[in-house]
């Protein structure tokens, strides 16, 4: 067997082509490329964030999920214990703090609305009441 020491134009052209998309490689870390797969759970801590900076977040987390088939978001937001929004009064009680306003952003907003099947407070162990898990339709 003899072997060329240069490849001419055509064959570089054919690999370059080829590299580009390499669908008869099997990528172990993708599964089975025939079968879409389902991730299970983003995480997503929203301490620190202002309201309007956290529903910004909320959007791009949601879609986000989406685009990359996630199941459920598990949103930190605290419980709001530590909250200064109570010595204002022109700022609603409730919706100041993120536990509250996040749900509300989301289900107000209608191209986020329909990406959603539930929003329901964590079980304790995910952090109860201060935190959400929003569960996300299988488009």
């Amino acid at each position: 067997m003899i072997k060329k020491k240069d490849s001419n134009q055509e064959d570089k052209k054919t690999w370059e082509e080829y590299i580009k998309n390499p669908s008869d490689i099997y990528d172990k870390d993708q599964g089975n490329s025939n079968s879409i797969q389902r991730r299970e759970r983003y995480k997503f801590d929203l301490h620190g964030f202002t309201l309007d900076d956290a529903n910004d977040k909320v959007k791009e987390i949601i879609k986000h999920c989406v685009k990359n088939k996630f199941k459920e978001i598990l949103l930190i937001t605290g419980k709001g214990i530590h909250s200064t929004n109570e010595e204002d009064t022109y700022v609603s009680k409730n919706l100041g703090k993120l536990k509250y306003s996040v749900p509300e952003f989301i289900s107000t907003n209608s191209d986020l609305n329909k990406l959603i099947i539930s929003i329901n407070d964590a079980e304790k162990k995910d952090g109860g009441e201060g935190a959400l898990i929003i569960k996300l339709k299988n488009l």
